[in-house]
């Protein structure tokens, strides 16, 4: 068994916060460049070829010394599996396809001024109670995933508490989930396909809230993601989209997100990376967003790093959306710009 982890702590700066364009220093809870997690990894050689694997991962928050995804105990991943030449199944609370296929493709990853800030599922795209499958063959991986229920944690209802348990047995459709991916890679490009739907369920009333607004079984919030990447010249450039229709949204449900960013190794030690972010809302005005990130890491040795980052957004007539991704309560008043400023240290072990 192996444990396993990744601290990161930071403050950041806002600006223009809320009605009254105030300014805001604070250590961001959910993610600095990356989320801070403990856990545990096992395997198990059960011969000829097989192997029963296993994954216990929790997420904190080390600026509070709590625990993440709604206060789960083992929040970002829970399961057990098969492991073999054709691949692995799996059993437990487990990523979507949506989070592997864009790994690669977006460089800037689930960092507090990201694409999370845009769509708060990306960074946050797991499902309870979920079986999965994962093969690697020549470069070309395929990837699915069912959830009987996909989320069981009532966190307000917010992003790591949606407050979907589903596994209902008067409403086959309830708080269902799945997810599939095809990707590809080589030593030097590669591509990703992933979809993601997910299933709302029947509220009872207006104190049983469903996150987004997923109020019935029939209404569904989906997402098509296409994505790639290039190694060019030492440097790694990303791009894609992702593609949302949404039924819990009445005024803006069909959205893309578009993102395009590289990183750059300027010395042995020193990387910088670079995103743009585009939102899209296509059947309404007015909501668009768009964002501007710099980061700068700095290697202390394989697993200290320290780091630097920038974020601008520039939020269209009706849009409030934050820069940052870091915690609740720093959105913008409608209209109005905003930027970010964090500074951390991150150490993995």
């Amino acid at each position: 068994m192996n444990l396993y982890g990744l601290i990161d702590v930071g403050v950041e700066r806002l600006n223009n916060v809320g009605a009254s364009n105030s300014g805001l220093t604070r250590m961001p809870s959910n993610t600095g460049t990356l989320p801070s997690r403990l856990g545990f990894r096992g395997t198990e050689d059960l011969g000829g070829g097989l192997k029963a694997i296993f994954t216990l991962e929790m997420g904190l928050a080390p600026d509070q010394g709590t625990l993440g995804q709604g206060g789960r105990g083992f929040g970002r991943q829970s399961f057990i599996g098969l492991q073999g030449p054709w691949g692995t199944v799996s059993a437990g609370r487990q990523y979507s396809m949506l989070f592997y296929s864009m790994l690669d493709a977006d460089v800037i990853g689930p960092a507090v001024y990201a694409a999370g800030s845009l769509d708060s599922y990306i960074p946050n795209a797991r499902a309870d109670n979920s079986l999965s499958y994962r093969g690697t063959f020549s470069g070309l991986t395929l990837g699915a995933e069912y959830s009987f229920g996909r989320d069981t944690v009532n966190a307000g209802p917010s992003p790591v508490g949606t407050n979907c348990a589903g596994e209902s047995a008067s409403d086959s459709k309830a708080c269902r989930q799945w997810s599939a991916m095809v990707k590809y890679d080589s030593p030097v490009w590669g591509a990703a396909v992933a979809y993601d739907r997910q299933n709302g369920r029947n509220t009872a009333g207006a104190t049983d809230v469903v996150f987004g607004n997923l109020n019935t079984s029939a209404k569904t919030d989906s997402r098509l993601s296409v994505n790639g990447y290039v190694k060019l010249a030492g440097a790694k450039i990303g791009a894609g989209v992702v593609r949302r229709d949404n039924d819990g949204d009445a005024t803006k449900p069909r959205s893309d997100l578009w993102f395009v960013g590289a990183s750059y190794p300027l010395t042995s030690n020193l990387t910088l990376d670079g995103q743009y972010l585009r939102i899209d809302y296509r059947s309404v005005n007015d909501f668009d967003s768009q964002m501007l990130v710099a980061r700068l890491s700095y290697a202390l040795s394989k697993r200290t790093s320290l780091y630097s980052q920038l974020g601008h957004i520039r939020n269209d007539r009706l849009a409030a959306v934050s820069v940052s991704g870091g915690a609740a309560g720093s959105n913008p008043a409608a209209g109005k710009s905003q930027t970010g400023f964090n500074i951390g240290v991150r150490h993995a072990f």
